[in-house]
């Protein structure tokens, strides 16, 4: 789905390669298996939150579960660009 692609403002370079947007759209075939996962992740990496889904460090786990890319992929991106990711997982799980 289009609505679950992001398109960033400038080319973004990560490990080397240049990406204009990310596809989000994976997130609809996580399973709660893998939500479950990401919980453990978040909570091993040292974060804390009443509700992990609210967090930036927690969507960036799911977006990179739903993206195939690596979590640092999306806690590199710029203030702005992470926002957009943030605000796309929340509006997903939310829904």
């Amino acid at each position: 789905m289009s609505e679950l692609k992001i398109t960033f403002k400038k080319p973004y370079k990560f490990e080397g390669d240049e990406y204009k947007e990310v596809d989000l759209s994976g997130i609809e075939n996580l399973s709660t298996k893998d939500l479950i996962d990401a919980d453990k992740q978040f909570n091993t990496s040292g974060q804390m939150a009443l509700m992990n889904e609210m967090t930036t460090g927690y969507s960036c786990i799911v977006a990179a579960k739903a993206s195939g890319k690596p979590v640092e992929f999306f806690e590199s991106l710029p203030a702005g660009e992470g926002l957009k990711v943030k605000n796309k997982v929340m509006g997903f799980l939310n829904a």
